[in-house]
């Protein structure tokens, strides 16, 4: 596969892959869509407060700075990292509710307008395996769930390094099996950002090789897949990114799993073979350090004959579709969600 190339002169919109038969396929959908409006159940009202990417920029380099440094304790981190995740805007009429799925806590929201969703959407949160909770997805599971008509449910999946592998994907496991006590896989979709993507490939991938059905489908965002890459090895992708540095992922990875395991396909899924997978979703940002691990996953799953939408925003950084309705480009990523949801569970 070929180097994406830009298809358009907005330098929000997401470069594609090349035409390449064997090549992952790119959707395009509408970058201009305006998000959902609204608030919370009763409360707040979902804005759309468009930032310049530039001032976002900095605001993500001091997250990086101040909150995602392995010098700190790892309570610290959470501490910092939830206080910035403190306030939630949603859609008018979001429904947030706590459940208990085979022991694990979560969030179930679901939007007025799929007030009764044939779907559902499990989103497994990014933070390295240490950090992060189901606070911080809401606002983006409320503008799916709105423009999806499904429910996302939200695992709160036990964190390293008190909670060392394989708890977490323990957890990720007991979810799905819940879940699926109730609904069928073809209207299930297993979602994850950073690392928590690396939880929702792990989980797709222990399901098909346990000769079990699979989701109806995998969304990556800014996916983390192999925690044996050195990302020192490219210093330029390590002067881009703003918000990762390789030690705090090394930090992350050890406090995750022992070195000896990171090999393992269900430590690093990326390593696992990608015959008979469900259909992929991957969005990647150009100046993202795990960048490497999306577009290598991508190229290998088409290889393998599986379905495989794969975009690159350029001048963007990990994570960034967790922001719609903040910037454009997040608000295009999700549209392009939305679209995959509505997709594969259609059949």
């Amino acid at each position: 596969m070929t180097a994406p190339r830009s298809a358009s002169p907005d330098p929000t919109a997401p470069r594609s892959a090349s035409p390449d038969p064997t090549a992952p396929r790119s959707a395009s959908p509408d970058p201009t869509a305006p998000p959902h409006r609204g608030g919370r159940k009763g409360t707040s009202r979902a804005r759309s407060l468009r930032v310049p990417p530039a001032l976002m920029r900095q605001g993500i380099r001091q997250l990086g700075r101040h909150v995602l440094d392995p010098a700190l304790d790892w309570e610290v981190q959470r501490r910092r990292f939830d206080q910035v995740m403190r306030t939630s805007l949603m859609p008018r009429g979001t429904s947030v509710t706590e459940s208990m799925l085979d022991g694990v806590p979560a969030e179930v929201v679901t939007a007025a307008a799929a007030a009764c969703p044939g779907r559902t959407v499990v989103h497994f949160h990014g933070g390295g395996y240490c950090l992060g909770s189901t606070r911080m997805m809401r606002t983006w599971a409320a503008r799916l769930s709105a423009q999806a008509a499904c429910r996302v449910v939200v695992p709160e999946y036990r964190l390293a390094p008190a909670h060392a592998y394989p708890a977490a994907l323990d957890d990720a496991r007991a979810v799905l099996t819940a879940l699926l006590s109730e609904a069928d896989p073809a209207s299930i979709v297993v979602s994850g950002d950073s690392a928590g993507a690396g939880l929702a490939l792990a989980i797709a991938v222990a399901m098909r090789d346990a000769g079990e059905k699979v989701p109806a489908g995998c969304i990556l965002m800014s996916p983390w897949l192999d925690l044996t890459i050195d990302r020192w090895a490219k210093p330029a992708l390590v002067r881009k990114d703003v918000l990762l540095s390789p030690a705090w992922l090394e930090a992350c990875a050890a406090a995750y799993a022992d070195p000896s395991q990171w090999p393992d396909p269900a430590v690093s899924p990326l390593r696992a073979s990608h015959e008979g997978l469900p259909p992929l979703l991957i969005q990647a940002a150009s100046d993202d350090l795990l960048a490497p691990d999306a577009e290598l996953l991508a190229t290998g799953a088409a290889k393998a004959s599986v379905d495989v939408t794969y975009t690159r925003w350029p001048d963007m950084w990990h994570d960034f579709a967790l922001l719609p309705g903040l910037v454009s480009a997040a608000d295009s990523a999700l549209s392009q969600t939305a679209w995959f949801v509505t997709t594969v569970t259609s059949g």
